[in-house]
């Protein structure tokens, strides 16, 4: 296959995403697309295979069993545009096709001409299928593309980084996912799990001998298993598996963990039974409740109660979950968040219900009043904001909505006053169209807000206690964006706040 070096060919279509800080080389593209074996069946080919190789090739797999290496400007660009629109590659990784091979770069007369090249083509079509953007309004659909400068390639960068914001990310040490208790950190490393910091009640899963890990130690499961989410609260940890079932351990007190049968701390990861044949998606620890997300979109909870925050119209305690009994017409949730003791789920069609403690306005209704059961968020429908992902603090929440844009409700003494939109993050520097990556804010005591932008630098709002890295005193509050000068030179993927502690990805 021709290909030239990125100083001497970059076609126009491929200028749009300059400022996303690309090596020339791309070792991670080859891989997945070693990785990732893509079959396609056409009318005339029906019992042929096209696999995609490292090195960009095509093996063309005859009836007769035999391999005949192809090269790829020997293909039809239906078949070009069937394996970049294949799911397999990220935003990045079909920039750097772009950028290294005339027969990506180049129009082929096969699509529209208000598409550059192949490659703007295939991003296209990955972003109306995707189904984040499916769902959005066509205003809301047409101010993420102007947002993005009118390059279907950004559009597809943030709705990928939309998925990763509260999933595991792609590191320079492989897939990771890290979030942050009280005194511990969970991190899953290539669907292994592993713990370090004060085990309180066995949050750290490693056994009622445990008593603290200074350094990561792996957590073993009844069963081999391959963790894809996990979440962690002060005294309790909720893990989901890539077959959806939950397991948790810690402090089950208040029956958090969603074992009925016992209220004694639960030290090792532990099947919730109850939640058998109910395959989640996504787990979200409060202080000592825990809510539960199915792949068909049903929420459960179970835990404690005092509030409302488990949904169910009432004040009782639940030892197992339960599932929440959604208003009519409430569409299908994708997305959920816990803080101390109350809830926020995005459902599908943009809307963002809360429930639970209403204290420092943190439920998004302009008043302190507890919610028994979930309710709209009224200033996003009133405004038509789309949003996309959010974000539960201990005095404070946060919002992404479809076109980049974040927005903050609750106690504003730390910079986070009620439904404020923050632009300055999106305006500054080589950052004009939206926040990349969107993750959770702080609990408790150190309540600083972090950001991912465009360029993987990472912006912080809030409150000192040094968990903010600047050279700043302990009780210095940081009221509008800045960039953490110190992690500059890094690519930053994913940050998780603890008490006293924070933890950042690269």
């Amino acid at each position: 296959m021709e290909t030239q070096q990125l100083d001497s060919y970059m076609p126009e279509s491929a200028r749009d995403l300059e400022g996303w800080k690309l090596e020339p080389s791309a070792p991670s593209t080859c891989k997945r697309i070693r990785d990732s074996r893509v079959e396609i069946a056409t009318q005339k080919t029906q019992n042929s295979h096209f696999f995609f190789s490292s090195r960009i090739e095509i093996l063309f797999l005859m009836a007769a069993e035999r391999y005949r290496p192809v090269s790829i400007e020997d293909l039809p660009s239906q078949l070009v545009i069937e394996i970049l629109s294949s799911g397999k590659l990220s935003a990045i990784d079909l920039l750097h096709l772009e950028l290294t091979s005339r027969t990506f770069g180049g129009s082929h007369g096969l699509y529209p001409h208000k598409f550059g090249s192949l490659v703007d083509y295939a991003a296209y079509q990955l972003c109306v299928s995707h189904s984040v953007y499916g769902k959005m309004e066509r205003n809301a659909q047409r101010g993420l593309f102007d947002r993005c400068g009118g390059k279907w390639k950004r559009v597809l960068r943030f709705l990928q980084s939309v998925e990763q914001s509260s999933d595991m990310v792609e590191t320079s040490a492989g897939n990771m996912q890290i979030t942050t208790g009280r005194y511990h950190t969970l991190l899953i490393s290539n669907s292994s799990l592993y713990s370090c910091g004060s085990s309180l009640c066995g949050v750290l899963g490693n056994g009622p001998e445990t008593k603290q890990c200074v350094t990561f130690s792996r957590i073993n499961f009844p069963s081999p298993a391959q963790v894809v989410q996990v979440s962690a609260s002060h005294n309790h940890a909720a893990f989901v598996m890539q077959s959806g079932e939950v397991f948790t351990c810690g402090d089950n007190s208040s029956f958090c963990c969603g074992h009925k049968d016992t209220n004694r701390p639960i030290f090792r990861p532990r099947l919730v039974e109850a939640l058998k044949g109910l395959p989640c998606k996504q787990v979200a620890t409060g202080l000592n409740f825990t809510v539960f997300l199915t792949r068909k979109g049903h929420v459960y909870t179970c835990g404690a109660n005092t509030h409302g925050q488990l949904g169910h119209g009432d004040t009782i305690d639940s030892p197992a979950p339960k599932m929440i009994e959604l208003p009519e017409g409430i569409g299908y949730i994708v997305q959920i968040a816990a803080g101390p003791s109350y809830v926020l789920a995005v459902a599908d069609n943009g809307v963002v219900y809360s429930f639970g403690s209403g204290s420092h306005f943190c439920l998004g209704h302009g008043e302190q009043h507890d919610e028994f059961q979930p309710r709209a968020i009224q200033t996003f429908k009133r405004k038509g904001i789309h949003v996309v992902r959010v974000s539960a603090g201990d005095e404070h929440a946060v919002a992404l909505d479809s076109s980049g844009y974040v927005y903050t409700w609750g106690k504003g003494y730390c910079g986070c006053p009620e439904l404020l939109r923050i632009d300055a993050i999106v305006q500054s520097k080589d950052n004009h169209w939206c926040c990349q990556n969107f993750h959770r804010c702080v609990l408790e005591s150190g309540r600083p807000l972090f950001s991912v932008t465009t360029v993987q630098y990472m912006v912080v709002v809030g409150w000192g206690l040094a968990a903010l890295d600047f050279q700043t005193g302990v009780s210095d509050k940081i009221l509008s964006p800045r960039i953490l000068d110190s992690l500059r030179a890094h690519h930053v993927s994913q940050i998780s706040t603890g008490l006293y502690h924070t933890v950042v990805c690269h």
